[in-house]
């Protein structure tokens, strides 16, 4: 049984009752009960759509299954770049629930801001207007990034995460290509919430979320009662790929061959164990005969300085079959992976206005002191997540410079920029 997004979430299926209590949220499973309905009720937030006459495209810069990207800028505010995503023909329902989750984690830790929703008087195509972001191309940042570098990083993955699921929005896509980071400034922002959903015990949800490379185990076997957990597990692959220097970690060429590469990582055994303690009704027999490999058989030269052994558990208390015994997003945050990160995190410096943050702090401590390791900081406390506050396109009617799928959001705009 499945919910109707938008609608009020049913009782648990009953054939189903032992499998809702044991995958039941361990954390921030009633974000939503507590709230008042409009408050996840997506289908009856009816939309105030403004006239796109604001703003230009400078570029494309990429596109996916559901939009277009393209590099824009404000005329109403001197030219303030932004960026315009261009939706393709998709279910009205479905603008809906991106709309209100990216106002429902409004101002959130390492959120991208939504700015405005615009509709072209005559197509009728609808655009979200996003804050603009300097990003680099993962697949080039990534190598380059040294260890104080991926915890600092990792650590306002995690910010944003955990602040998503305490306001009961699970993002369902996480992914290094859905992580935007400028690297001169230190600035974050996790992108694209289109498959980002209201979390609510026992409600069976769609497994056709995540990129395969990051699907969780419970969506390769069709357990729908997932929960926030799913974006711990996608998090965890992203993060191996980059430990590893190995993106993807995980790369099967389909769904089940996804499944059979995480068994002959994770081992038979263990998932064996999942499928017997959910009760699914899978076959396990091509997935059986895999021993476990330790995390250590992955480490090479090339990649051992960003392998430590707290690297490797944090790893370990994230990829697990079982999404009960993953990590929380507040807890891996909490793991001393992050010690030192979490000595010197500053809001206001990482959310990109201004003030030292960690890297800067470690950055001045190296050039006096030469010296491997982080710099030593007093310890320091998390805030609470209450104390951080598809088909054809009709062509859009503006014209601008293709930059490719990749390109980074980088620089002023050209003297031709185009009425969009």
């Amino acid at each position: 049984m499945s919910r109707q997004p938008g609608t009020k979430p049913p009782q648990a299926a009953q054939k189903k009752s032992e499998n809702w209590k044991l995958s039941r949220s361990r954390v921030y499973a009633d974000a939503n009960t507590g709230r008042p309905e409009a408050y996840w009720n997506y289908e009856n937030s009816p939309i105030e759509y403004s006239l796109p006459e604001n703003y230009e495209v400078v570029k494309k810069v990429g596109r996916g299954k559901y939009s277009e990207v393209f590099e824009g800028v404000n005329i109403s505010r001197s030219c303030e770049l932004c960026v315009i995503k261009v939706l393709k023909p998709v279910k009205k329902k479905k603008i809906l629930r991106e709309v209100k989750v990216l106002n429902n984690l409004k101002d959130g830790p390492n959120i991208i801001g939504l700015y405005d929703v615009v509709r072209d008087p005559e197509t009728k195509v609808p655009s979200f207007i996003f804050e603009h972001v300097d990003n680099e191309d993962f697949k080039t940042l990534y190598p380059r990034l040294a260890d104080h570098e991926v915890r600092y990083y990792m650590y306002q993955v995690l910010k944003a995460l955990d602040f998503s699921h305490s306001q009961g929005i699970m993002h369902r896509d996480i992914k290094p290509h859905n992580v935007m980071i400028d690297h001169n400034k230190h600035k974050l922002r996790v992108i694209d919430w289109g498959l980002a959903e209201f979390y609510h015990p026992g409600t069976e949800y769609n497994v056709r979320v995540a990129s395969r490379h990051y699907k969780g185990p419970e969506l390769l076997v069709d357990l729908r009662t997932y929960d926030y957990s799913l974006d711990i597990w996608s998090f965890g692959c992203m993060f191996a790929g980059l430990i590893f220097k190995k993106n993807p970690f995980f790369r099967g060429r389909d769904n089940n061959d996804q499944l059979l590469k995480i068994c002959q990582v994770l081992g038979s055994d263990e998932f064996l164990e999942y499928v017997r303690k959910y009760e699914l009704e899978f076959d396990t027999h091509p997935y059986q005969g895999f021993p476990r490999r330790p995390w250590e058989s992955f480490v090479t030269p090339g990649c051992q300085n960003l392998c430590s052994p707290e690297a490797l558990d944090f790893l370990d208390k994230m990829l697990r079959f079982d999404h009960q015994e993953r990590l929380t997003a507040r807890e891996a945050m909490m793991h001393p992976y992050f010690a030192h990160v979490r000595a010197h995190d500053d809001e206001r410096a990482t959310s990109g206005m201004g003030g030292p943050d960690y890297l800067d702090m470690w950055q001045a401590q190296h050039q006096q002191n030469p010296s491997p390791g982080p710099a030593p900081a007093p310890a320091a406390t998390i805030p609470s997540p209450a104390a951080v506050a598809g088909g054809p396109m009709p062509s859009p009617s503006f014209s601008g410079s293709v930059a490719g799928p990749s390109s980074s959001l980088s620089g002023g705009p050209p003297p031709a920029a185009k009425r969009f």
